[in-house]
């Protein structure tokens, strides 16, 4: 069950916070219009979030994926900004000089430049994600490996929460390297002359 909020949580984070970096990333003005907006939400503690999930969408399960969705968006904007910011000018004069569309901007010169960075928010999300889950989950109840660990502790069981402790990390070590291995595939150097 965690991983099924952790997931729904980060896939709808990665897909409205991949686009938002894209856009806030390659245009000035959406750049300075929500740099100050983000700065202001990122530091916001996780568990802070949870409540005002549980206030509009009345559920344990639904403030849980928001509580991920909000706390995993920053780092992938972020990065994802980031990125095209430093894409080289001159890929994008070559660009100009080519009248290539916005489109083939994106796909052909942007994407290829900015997936190390973009993969890089993605890693700081899911990991992002994977803790917030376990707090979110202690605080509403339910099922997960979160309530598992507070239900644990409740009964005085030290031996179970220990052995949920190390399932957390061994799962969080499993996403790590996964996302590693993705980012090393898709990361490339730069030949210096």
């Amino acid at each position: 069950m965690s991983l099924e909020r952790v997931a729904v949580g980060f896939g709808l984070a990665a897909a409205v916070g991949i686009p938002a970096g894209f856009a806030i990333g390659r245009f000035e003005f959406l750049s300075r219009m929500f740099n100050p907006l983000i700065s202001l939400l990122r530091p916001v503690s996780p568990l802070a979030w949870l409540p005002i999930g549980l206030l509009v969408f009345k559920g344990a399960n639904p403030a849980a994926i928001w509580t991920i969705f909000i706390c995993s968006i920053w780092p992938m904007i972020i990065n994802t900004a980031v990125g095209v910011q430093r894409v080289p000018q001159d890929y994008m004069n070559v660009a100009r000089v080519l009248n290539l569309s916005e489109w083939k901007i994106v796909t052909k010169i942007l994407f290829p430049s900015v997936l190390p960075y973009m993969l890089t928010g993605v890693r700081l999300a899911v990991g992002t994600a994977w803790l917030v889950i376990v707090a979110a989950e202690m605080l509403t109840g339910g099922v997960g490996i979160g309530f598992w660990v507070w239900d644990e502790w409740n009964n005085l069981n030290v031996k179970n929460i220990i052995i949920a402790i190390f399932v957390i990390g061994i799962v969080g070590l499993i996403l790590e390297y996964a996302l590693v291995r993705i980012a090393t595939a898709f990361t490339f150097e730069e030949v210096k002359n």
